[in-house]
């Protein structure tokens, strides 16, 4: 078993053990050894008569994964606390109508380019490109019907350790404005050592901006169970990227040491939070650039949350991290626990390339050419402590 001290100054397994004894979900605690399994069902079908399924994949600690193919969306996450008590971790809805609505990309695969684009134009190749803004001047998370708004196609793979379930998206060239005909896949694999996987690629046939991402809000003390603002951070980045007042980067490359943008040793989200700069809502909403690089698959966040023990690692192998501590839920939104989403009740960790780097020479490139595969991993690692 691999070893790590973590920046609580306490060891954390790689793989995880749990104490779990009762048998069967309904007692929502981790059954012992329950078999691995996918079930596939109905959840509805859109506005437009396209049918969705609903995936869930469940591993033999009992751990599970509810996938559904509008937006390869993740709608529940449940894993266990010290106690073994299961509990859901991610922010959602119970039904598809609700998802088809506006919301701010819970759960959801996020496409052709995650993050923003500024004033929705870049030139590629020497032609100039122009997306829609549907975030203030700016192009956000793949425009007005993304990635996350499409009906993917969805099979069951085998996986050596856990249970699987691959998905598949052609987006046609033109859509939302991006050159190039590209097929994506996301491959989600829930494994037996407690951690999500996410592995995915994309060709094209002309060049093109991939840069795609997950956008689950995660609450480690379950979902509607308060804010965010106790749980407990650290990212393995020295630096991050400045915004200006519409969150586009300035181009610099900044340290955090010594700014309420440090999360190198491990702080409440909520301890500084009220001191970051820049327009209301007050939050962070930044991208940290990975010590790693993106080279290797490498653990790039830590969150731990005290009252249930829970922790999760993030691992990587892209080179930045956007920190999002809920800033815009206000309240307004009902969540499938019947609880209103306020500020903070939510944060998410979306592993990806720099925000707005087609218009960064100075960034790592988020162009794909033809004949080459974008690839990428993230592993989401659960134990509880």
């Amino acid at each position: 078993m691999t070893w790590f001290r973590n920046g609580w100054g306490r060891a954390v397994s790689a793989a995880v053990v749990l104490s779990a004894t009762a048998a069967g979900l309904g007692a929502q605690t981790a059954p012992d050894a329950a078999p691995v399994r996918v079930d596939k069902a109905t959840f509805g079908a859109t506005g437009e008569g396209t049918v969705v399924d609903i995936y869930t994949l469940t591993n033999r600690q009992g751990v599970q994964a509810r996938l559904i193919t509008f937006g390869a969306l993740l709608t529940e996450l449940k894993v266990p606390d010290r106690t073994g008590k299961l509990g859901d971790i991610v922010l959602g809805f119970k039904t598809l109508d609700q998802y088809e609505g506006p919301h701010p990309y819970f759960g959801a695969t996020i496409g052709r380019v995650g993050n923003r684009i500024a004033n929705g134009k870049f030139k590629l190749a020497g032609r100039a490109y122009t997306l829609a803004t549907n975030n203030g001047p700016n192009h956000l998370h793949g425009g007005v019907k993304g990635f996350d708004k499409r009906v993917w196609n969805a099979q069951t793979v085998s996986a050596a350790d856990g249970a699987a379930i691959k998905f598949t998206y052609v987006s046609r060239n033109g859509e939302e404005g991006y050159p190039g005909t590209v097929t994506a896949t996301v491959t989600y694999t829930l494994n037996n050592k407690n951690e999500l996987r996410l592995d995915y690629t994309a060709t094209t046939d002309k060049p093109t901006p991939i840069n795609l991402t997950h956008h689950s809000y995660f609450n480690l003390a379950g979902d509607g169970g308060g804010d965010i603002l106790g749980h407990e951070l650290m990212l393995m980045a020295d630096r991050y990227t400045p915004v200006d007042d519409t969150l586009i980067p300035t181009g610099e490359i900044a340290p955090v040491r010594g700014t309420v943008m440090d999360f190198t040793k491990a702080m409440t989200i909520g301890s500084r939070i009220d001191r970051v700069p820049g327009p209301p809502p007050v939050g962070y909403d930044h991208n940290y650039v990975l010590n790693h690089g993106g080279r290797v698959l490498a653990v790039s966040a830590m969150v731990r949350e005290p009252s249930s023990g829970r922790v999760m690692d993030v691992l990587t192998t892209e080179p930045g991290i956007q920190f999002y501590s809920g800033n815009f839920l206000d309240g307004t939104i009902i969540g499938k626990a019947g609880v209103a989403y306020k500020k903070h009740f939510g944060f998410c960790l979306e592993t990806q390339h720099f925000p707005d780097s087609v218009n960064h020479p100075g960034f790592p490139t988020t162009i794909l050419e033809p004949g080459k595969t974008f690839k990428s991993t993230t592993v989401y690692r659960f134990s509880a402590k």
